[in-house]
């Protein structure tokens, strides 16, 4: 082998080596951006399970108040309304009562004016 053809087998070397870095650095770029893409995906469609799984929780504990607030607020009405019907009761209010009470007062005017009526004859 003559010296010019051991110059250009290095050459070529040389030059085979400089494209095999070239492809290598092509090459890992190529792999990182795979790897960053499919960690991209791996997040996302994480990040959607999670978002859909806290929906799902939200809508849980959204109906699990509504239930509690619909129970305390028959509560609070009925405590309410019973304490409503002790106050008219107390202040004489209750129409059962009022009734009742109107019918005697009706009676016993009634009887007066009978004993009156015989009385001035």
């Amino acid at each position: 082998m003559t010296n010019i053809e051991k110059v250009k087998s290095k050459v070529n070397q040389a030059e085979d080596l400089a494209r095999k870095i070239w492809l290598a650095g092509i090459g890992a770029y190529g792999k990182g951006f795979d790897e960053a893409q499919g960690q991209y995906e791996k997040i996302n469609t994480e990040a959607t399970k999670l978002f859909n799984e806290l929906v799902v929780k939200g809508e849980e504990l959204e109906g699990d108040a509504k239930e509690k607030f619909q129970s305390e607020k028959e509560s609070v009405k009925s405590n309410v309304e019973a304490r409503v019907a002790d106050v008219r009761t107390k202040l004489g209010l209750d129409k059962d009562e009022s009734d009742e009470k109107i019918e005697e007062l009706s009676a016993k005017i009634d009887a007066l004016t009978e004993a009156v009526a015989k009385l001035t004859k």
